[in-house]
């Protein structure tokens, strides 16, 4: 969550700093890291390089005078574990229950405000309320109980992922300076985010939207505020209007598997060719652009996505959450709840991704570290190794590949 795509938080139960692997390199930037002195000595620094970008005296005594570093935070960014969770167990939990029901109803209350945000953004009611309700259960979540600018000053000193948090820190007090918001005002989740749609303070200052009126960006307090910034994000990320964005589809027993994945698009008339179907109404075989996600692999629930998708891995690039967010935003939209896909699959567990990254690295498929993560890299050797071996090359770590490895075949 550390990379501008990284950055939301289920905050609500705890699971977004789970789910997104972590793409940076926490070692590396370590070893540039020259944060080394007391914490009182770097702020008395950052204060100095924060007049000199154009922040007011005013808005860094306000803001940073009596700051104080909280070990809390770094035990809860060094506590983070593995996510292991299939997509359907994932889907499910954060789609089921009231979620959906109570989607529909925020969608409907909120009637007049979704439809003056589709025509200023070009966003869809479904796409905005879903990560509405995914981020903050539409704000029944409030965002955690820790100061912001307290928190971001702690991981900006802290040398895993300085320069990232370096920046929200510096765009704090920009919130502050411009008058959104003040310093005490700045409560959230502990890794920075603010408000229902949980924005850094980055996002917050160059996305943020004041919808209401009120002369300020107040994403904490105001709904419009909130729900308009997420769609002005969304926007920046490339959200096309009145385009797809997701569709549950059908596969055929038999196809090149090898062409599934987010980093290849075909036709919609070439996917048709191959003995794709729409899953609950026709798939046009047109030259709409579309990749195939197979989250579960070829026996697992399948999608194309569209070039609007792009938008949910900018979001957040962890792959399951960004496949769980826009899918219930095709569930909110009417689609009916995804399909299991051909069979069961088995989800491998932390360790048993560790070993099969151990095996895929001492054949020289994965050059990255053996984290029980099932990122994109680990997805990409599974795909090489699978191409290599004869095996169905859907990217899907399987009991059978894992054992071909072991056996040295």
């Amino acid at each position: 969550m550390w990379k501008r795509s990284l950055r939301r938080s289920l905050g609500l139960i705890g699971l977004a700093a789970l789910a997104a692997a972590v793409l940076t390199g926490p070692a590396d930037a370590a070893a540039r890291c020259k944060n080394t002195g007391s914490f009182e000595r770097w702020l008395e620094d950052f204060k100095r390089e924060a007049l000199s970008s154009g922040i007011s005296r005013q808005t860094i005594a306000a803001s940073l005078d009596g700051v104080t570093f909280d070990p809390a935070i770094i035990r809860r960014d060094s506590g983070q574990g593995v996510f292991t969770q299939g997509f359907l167990q994932f889907a499910n939990r954060m789609t089921g229950g009231a979620r959906h029901p109570n989607g529909m109803k925020n969608i409907k209350a909120n009637a007049a405000l979704f439809s003056r945000i589709e025509k200023e953004f070009g966003v869809p009611p479904a796409v905005v309320a879903a990560l509405w309700g995914l981020e903050s259960d539409y704000g029944a979540y409030k965002g955690g109980k820790y100061n912001i600018i307290r928190a971001v000053a702690t991981l900006a000193y802290d040398c895993r992922r300085s320069e990232f948090f370096r920046k929200q820190l510096m765009d704090s007090l920009r919130i502050v300076q411009r008058g959104d918001l003040r310093p005490d005002e700045m409560i959230g989740n502990w890794a920075g985010e603010l408000g229902p749609t949980q924005f850094t303070p980055s996002d917050y200052f160059k996305h943020g939207v004041d919808f209401d009126g009120d002369g300020r960006v107040d994403m904490i307090r105001s709904v419009p505020d909130a729900l308009a910034s997420a769609a002005n994000l969304l926007k920046s990320f490339g959200w096309q209007r009145g385009q797809p964005w997701l569709q549950e589809v059908r596969v055929p027993a038999q196809m090149p598997w090898q062409e599934a994945g987010l980093d290849i698009q075909h036709p919609r008339s070439q996917w048709v060719r191959w003995g794709v179907r729409g899953a609950h109404s026709n798939l046009p075989s047109d030259n709409m652009p579309a990749s195939l996600l197979l989250p579960m692999g070829r026996n697992g629930p399948a999608f194309l996505a569209y070039p609007n998708f792009k938008a949910y891995t900018e979001w957040n690039a962890a792959f399951v959450y960004a496949t769980t967010a826009a899918y219930f935003a095709t569930r909110l939209a009417g689609a009916p709840v995804v399909g299991k896909g051909n069979a069961e699959v088995v989800v491998p567990d932390a360790k048993q991704v560790q070993e099969l990254q151990r095996l895929l690295g001492h054949r020289g498929y994965y050059k990255g570290e053996a984290d029980g993560r099932m990122g994109a890299l680990t997805r990409a050797a599974v795909k090489q190794a699978q191409i290599k071996l004869g095996l169905p090359a859907d990217s899907y770590p399987t009991p059978e590949l894992t054992e071909r490895l072991r056996g040295g075949r």
